[in-house]
């Protein structure tokens, strides 16, 4: 990741993505989409849950983000309110894809349960890229990343399963 200072600075993908928000997103979104679907039946309201939910968990990272830099740093508002953004926009950048893939079934693009599945797709590529940049940025080896692409996207997976199974 790219930083001056101790403020996160760049915009890179790979650096929204690894951002705590940013797997957390992920993680989010692939269980709100199992558990949504199933019990909305359309995938309209599914959509509208994700993305309702996804918008209020980065307002939610954002706040919390906020105050402990309040707490931490001091300073002003302002200052604290663009930490809380930076700190949480990876969040909601890496859920609009498979948001977005939701939105293809509900305009009939897709199927919706194709719509569905691509999303879940997308997310699972989504950990294991991130598995890949992060294993990058420590290691040249091919096999190393690619056992980090396995690691992230088989824990996520785990999550995933683990917040369908206490949601369902």
């Amino acid at each position: 990741m790219t930083s001056t200072g101790p403020e996160r600075t760049s915009w890179r993908f790979e650096d929204l993505a690894s951002s705590a928000g940013g797997i957390y997103g992920l993680v989010l979104i692939a269980g709100l989409i199992v558990v949504s679907r199933n019990l909305t039946g359309s995938s309209g309201e599914a959509l509208l849950t994700v993305a309702g939910t996804l918008l209020v968990f980065f307002v939610a990272h954002v706040y919390a983000a906020t105050v402990a830099r309040l707490a931490e740093a001091g300073g002003g508002i302002g200052d604290a309110i663009r930490h809380g953004v930076r700190e949480s926009i990876g969040l909601l950048v890496v859920g609009v894809i498979p948001v977005a893939a939701l939105a293809f079934g509900v305009l009939g693009i897709l199927r919706q349960a194709d719509a569905v599945w691509l999303a879940l797709a997308l997310d699972g590529l989504l950990l294991g890229l991130l598995g890949w940049f992060i294993t990058a940025a420590r290691t040249p080896s091919v096999w190393a990343r690619l056992g980090g692409v396995i690691l992230t996207a088989g824990c996520g997976a785990l999550m995933i399963l683990l917040k369908v199974l206490i949601h369902h």
